[in-house]
């Protein structure tokens, strides 16, 4: 029985309904008191509940008075429930509102809290791969969370503007043109986690903290080659810079100053440049 009323109530019958239909299947056509009576519930309810399973079909009333409720045949009443169910599926599918595609590839992420704690939550879940292109202050206040990730076997590859000799494999860039100008504007980030999830953003300076995360594979692929590429010149600069200088002469030094540079070595180059336009 107990089984019996508790599919009734996953077809959306109330407790109260689903006993009296159970009812007066068992006893036959009955009034509101003589069921109220077996069942050991309130007359009102009862009352109730027998006008509401009538508007619904699922009860029939007799003639005559006082008003008698005859449940339906078990067959007329699957069907009944069966069509219920099924246009009520329907209407659900065509009127629900349907999402235009995947949720959004590029989500914005405001305040340093929130772009702080979304990171520091991936980090925490990264599998292989961390990809760090950050400054010194953002490295410091995420140190705790690529050691933990190193710690795991993740692979952890740094790149990061300005010195700091206490993180792990960090390559420390002297600095591009324009620096203290990029400053005020904000110190630019980015994370690629396990060559999939990324996040790109700028924060301090006179900027809000803002960000954006996605997971889009030309977005991962974009920061990758910028970091593998910066790598790259960055280690041939240090290997063979000297040949490059011998090679190229005073040229070399103007390529170099245009990109990573100080700005105090590209004051320098200016000089020089100026010094060798007056004498000529």
């Amino acid at each position: 029985m107990e089984q019996l009323l508790n599919h009734l109530r996953n077809l959306g019958f109330t407790e109260i309904e689903s006993k009296i239909m159970v009812d007066l299947a068992e006893h036959g056509p009955a009034g509101g008191y003589e069921v109220a009576k077996r069942l050991g519930a309130s007359r009102s309810n009862v009352y109730a509940a027998m006008q509401r399973l009538e508007r619904q079909g699922a009860l029939e009333r007799g003639a005559g008075e006082p008003v008698r409720y005859n449940t339906l045949k078990p067959e007329e009443l699957t069907r009944l429930i069966s069509s219920r169910v099924e246009a009520s599926l329907a209407y659900v599918e065509k009127s629900l509102p349907r999402p235009e595609g995947h949720a959004a590839p590029f989500q914005s992420v405001d305040g340093d809290k929130e772009v702080l704690e979304r990171v520091a939550r991936k980090l925490a879940q990264a599998e292989s791969e961390i990809v760090v292109d950050v400054w010194r202050e953002e490295a410091t206040l995420l140190r705790e969370e690529l050691e933990a990730a190193e710690k795991r076997g993740v692979r952890v590859l740094w790149a990061c503007d300005g010195p700091d000799d206490g993180l792990a494999r960090t390559l420390a860039w002297s600095g591009w043109k324009g620096i203290e100008e990029r400053k005020q504007g904000g110190r630019k980030f980015s994370f690629v986690i396990d060559r999939e999830w990324c996040m790109l953003g700028m924060r301090g300076g006179e900027m809000d903290t803002q960000a954006v995360v996605t997971e889009h594979p030309v977005m991962a692929e974009l920061l990758l080659h910028h970091f593998s590429q910066e790598m790259v010149l960055y280690e041939l600069e240090q290997d063979i810079g000297r040949q490059l200088e011998d090679t190229y002469g005073p040229y070399f030094g103007r390529i170099q100053s245009k990109y990573i540079a100080s700005d105090a070595d590209t004051d320098a180059e200016a000089l020089v440049d100026n010094k060798e336009n007056e004498a000529g």
